[in-house]
Order: C-alpha cells, then sequence, then structure tokens
C-alpha cells in the first residue's frame, strides 16, 4: 500500500516526537500539524538531496526515506544548510516569500522543540531571518588547494586505488559533473576520440561534456591498470554497457564510496578543515573555469546542466582575495602625503 506523504513524514522519529509534541503539549489542531509534517517532509529530503547530489525535485526526490531522519540527522543540519533550502523554495519551487517564510516557521519550530525539550544541543535556526535573505556563496578549494589535493593523491605509495581516485577527482574538478553523473558514467558514453561523453543529469536530462586531456589521460591511466577481467565488468542492468569506474568487489562503483574517498584524500592533504563534499568539488570546478579560465556565466551554465541563469550566477561572486589585489591596485594606493613649506 502507498504510504501517504503525511504517513511518510511520521517514519521519522523526531517528526513523530514533534507531532505528539505539537497535537498533546500546544494543544494545536491536526490540520496546522499536518501543514507542519508536510513542509518538515520537502525539509528533510532536500538535505539528504543535496548531501548525495541527487535531483531535488521528481520522481527520485520524492523516493528518498525518511525513517533514518532523528535527532543525529536534525542536529547535522547547519545554517548554511537552511538558507539553502530558502534559496531553493524561492528559485526552484518558485513559492512566494510569505510561504516561504511559513515553511521557515516550520524548521524554526521543529528546532526549538529539539532544543527544549532536550533531544539536540544547538539550534541552527535560531538566528535565520527569512527577511534578511542571506545568500551564502559557495564553499571551494583554490588552485594552489586543488593541485595540492591531486598531488597528495598522486604520491600516494599504495597503488591499489591511487589512480581510480586521481582520475575521478581529477574529473570532478576539470568537468564539474554531480556525483551522480560520475558514477553513472560508462565507456559507451565517450565519443570516438574521447573528448567529449553524455551523461544524465536531474529529472533524466542529458547533456554533452566535454573533457581535456588531464581528464582523458587519467581516465585511460586507471582503466589500462585493470585486468582482462575487470575490463569485462558491465552494469547489472545492461550488459553492454561497461562503467568506468569500479569498486573493490569490481561492480559499479557507489556514490557513498566516492563520498568516502573524496573525504580521506581531502584530510590526507591537509584539507579535512574545509569540511567540503563532492558537490564542493562541483563548486571548485565552476569557481576556478570562471575566476581563473575567463570563462562566460552562460557557457558556465550549460557545463553544468543549469536550468536557470541565477542558479550559476553565484559562481560570479569576486573572492576577497580579488577584492584586496584591486584595492592595491588603485593609483593612490602609493600615495604619501607630502611636506608643507616651512
Amino acid at each position: 500500500m502507498q504510504t501517504t506523504p503525511i504517513g511518510e513524514a511520521m517514519t521519522s522519529a523526531a517528526l513523530r516526537d514533534f507531532s505528539n509534541y505539537k497535537l498533546s503539549i500546544q494543544n494545536r489542531s491536526r490540520l496546522t500539524v499536518n501543514e507542519y509534517l508536510l513542509d518538515l517532509r520537502i525539509f528533510f529530503k532536500f538535505i539528504k538531496a543535496v548531501r548525495s547530489d541527487l535531483p531535488t525535485g521528481g520522481d527520485e526526490f520524492d523516493a528518498i526515506p525518511l525513517f533514518d531522519c532523528g535527532y543525529d540527522f536534525l542536529s547535522s543540519v547547519t545554517a548554511d544548510e537552511i538558507y539553502d533550502y530558502l534559496s531553493y523554495l524561492r528559485q526552484d519551487r518558485g513559492i512566494s516569500a510569505r510561504s516561504a517564510q511559513r515553511k521557515l516557521s516550520a524548521v524554526k519550530s521543529l528546532y526549538k522543540f529539539a532544543v527544549v525539550t532536550g533531544k539536540i544541543r544547538e539550534n541552527p535556526a535560531r538566528d535565520i531571518d527569512h527577511s534578511a535573505s542571506k545568500k551564502t556563496l559557495p564553499k571551494y578549494l583554490t588552485l594552489n588547494e586543488s593541485e595540492e589535493l591531486l598531488n597528495t593523491i598522486n604520491g600516494e605509495k599504495d597503488g591499489k586505488t591511487k589512480l581510480r581516485d586521481y582520475a575521478i577527482i581529477l574529473t570532478f574538478l576539470n568537468t564539474g559533473m554531480r556525483l551522480s553523473e560520475l558514477v553513472s558514467i560508462n565507456m559507451e558514453d565517450f565519443d570516438r576520440d574521447m573528448t567529449s561523453l553524455t551523461v544524465t543529469g536531474k529529472r533524466s536530462k542529458q547533456r554533452i561534456v566535454y573533457i581535456n586531456d588531464a581528464v582523458k589521460d587519467s581516465i585511460l591511466a586507471y582503466r589500462g591498470s585493470l585486468t582482462e577481467e575487470q575490463l569485462k565488468v558491465t552494469d547489472e542492468k545492461s550488459r553492454s554497457r561497461h562503467p568506468v569506474f569500479l569498486s573493490n568487489r569490481n561492480t559499479r562503483i557507489s556514490g557513498k564510496t566516492v563520498q568516502w574517498l573524496v573525504h580521506k584524500h581531502l584530510t590526507d592533504a591537509g584539507l579535512g578543515y574545509k569540511q567540503l563534499s563532492t558537490h564542493k568539488l562541483r563548486h571548485t570546478a565552476a569557481t576556478l573555469m570562471y575566476r581563473e579560465g575567463g570563462v562566460d556565466v552562460r557557457v558556465l551554465q550549460d557545463i553544468l546542466g543549469h536550468e536557470q541563469l541565477n542558479t550559476t550566477q553565484i559562481y560570479t561572486h569576486v573572492a576577497s582575495s580579488d577584492m584586496e589585489e584591486a584595492v592595491h591596485k588603485n593609483p593612490l594606493a602609493n600615495f604619501k602625503p607630502g611636506k608643507d613649506d616651512e
């Protein structure tokens, strides 16, 4: 039997407790509580989708489960993620400011309940004011940090997964692919010269992704290190498709494995403090292409597969280093007052 949205929300222990609290302790109406649950259901799914680089709409989004959204999950959410959720509501879902305020109220009410009842300690929603319309800049690696990450992987003595991991992270940093797109790549998706490939993005939309020589060489080096048996590994659903990246069990590599190896190599490179994810490597690729490569924002929109230009325009931010450099280039930067004649 198909679960209703309300029933699905109640599979979360946190939402179930919150519902009972509102009904029994605060004596709220069932209709009001159900509206809270519907809004919080979308909030939970959005956080999980972004963290796992899944679509934030459509059937795949609707299928995201909530049974594992307990208090540990609730306490892991950051203020930046809540701001991202508000931006998503306005930009992707096109809801009004008033509706967004109501949905934020549901989030704030849930966190207030969780803190008051001692379920969690910190409330990331406490100081969030929707009217402030804060825009958070994407976290990313600088060019030097990206090079350090790649050199760290390349310098590993244990070569068991070095070539694979190097190719994966280099692909992220050069193409800006989503995690779901990268793990789904098959050898058959490349063109004859391996200068481009077809990927399937959000809402099952396909686009062409061009690759440079660095990515091409890294993938060929990795594939060249595989045994004949590994090269014959095919997709479970289509025996005519050969996954590019394999797990240690000689199956298509999973998103969770890629997330783990990205975290490992960032930590090994001394960059773990930046708390970056596979999605942040996508931010890095976009930022480097825009800042270092001078790529036009509309071209960047096509590269990343964004439907709306305003989603891409966040990468047009000016870094603090650029602003500092601009100030020093001011023709009055070295001005010194002359001495008055005595």
